[in-house]
């Protein structure tokens, strides 16, 4: 059964919320005598869509938040309805309505949640359309990812699939070219043509990419690491990853 209420907190992450989707605002807590500039932009929103604030002490946020880093702003929110395969259909058609190349990133079991609130930042600040996740053994949004991603888990579709390799092979129907990343392999990111209709495939963390998705891959690459460590964060690497593409796509 699916949750029905989840709690947002973070002043980036509840702004980008209210800016987005006021209607689903049930309780709104603010820190009490803090009003400085920062806050004040959520205070303002709330006032401008109805939103009843109450103003509380630190310890009430502190509970609420079950001591996460709330920035001292907290939301009680209706939970949004996961997005699916068959909304990954509208994402590319809207895309493609634009005239954008599909650009996309595959998150193959990432399990951190603050992992995956900084790939979402990585991706929007890249323009990425969309992030597809397996249904089973990832990280789904939660306040604690909406935070780290300062505000992209509102703007960056979380596609939830229930077989991977399929929509991969439904991507690579739809002319989409799948770039894998894995250490095994001798192709560096730096060598390997990245324009055109694409999406990014990063492995969980330090299990890198299930079998049968390496396997649906078109092609492989890896970071150069030129010190001791063998590999980087997935965040980390997302992000130059993307980078890299997006470096391409504009050339």
């Amino acid at each position: 059964m699916a949750k029905q209420e989840e709690l947002v907190f973070g002043i980036h992450a509840v702004k980008a919320l209210i800016e987005r989707a006021p209607e689903r605002f049930i309780e709104l807590w603010l820190l009490k005598g803090r009003d400085d500039e920062r806050l004040m932009p959520v205070i303002n929103l709330a006032r401008k869509y109805g939103i009843n604030a109450q103003f509380v002490q630190r310890k009430v946020l502190d509970d609420k938040s079950n001591g996460e880093q709330h920035q001292g702003v907290l939301a009680r929110v209706k939970a949004e309805k996961p997005l699916t395969e068959g909304d990954l259909d509208d994402v590319l058609s809207r895309a493609e309505a634009k005239g954008e190349q599909a650009f996309l990133l595959i998150l193959d079991g990432v399990t951190d949640p603050h992992n995956l609130g900084a790939c979402l930042r990585n991706a929007d600040a890249a323009g990425v359309q969309a992030i597809i996740v397996p249904k089973d053994n990832a990280a789904r949004i939660t306040g604690v990812v909406r935070k780290v991603a300062v505000g992209a888990a509102e703007s960056v579709p979380l596609v939830q699939v229930t077989n991977l390799a399929r929509t991969m092979k439904s991507l690579q129907q739809m002319g989409v070219w799948i770039i894998g990343t894995a250490g095994e392999t001798d192709k560096c990111l730096y060598d390997v043509k990245l324009s055109g209709p694409m999406a990014l495939v990063m492995g969980a963390e330090g299990k890198g990419m299930r079998r049968l998705t390496r396997e649906n891959c078109d092609e492989l690459v890896k970071l150069p690491m030129a010190g001791s460590v063998s590999s980087l964060n997935v965040s980390v690497a997302t992000g130059i990853c993307l980078f890299e593409m997006v470096r391409q796509r504009r050339l």
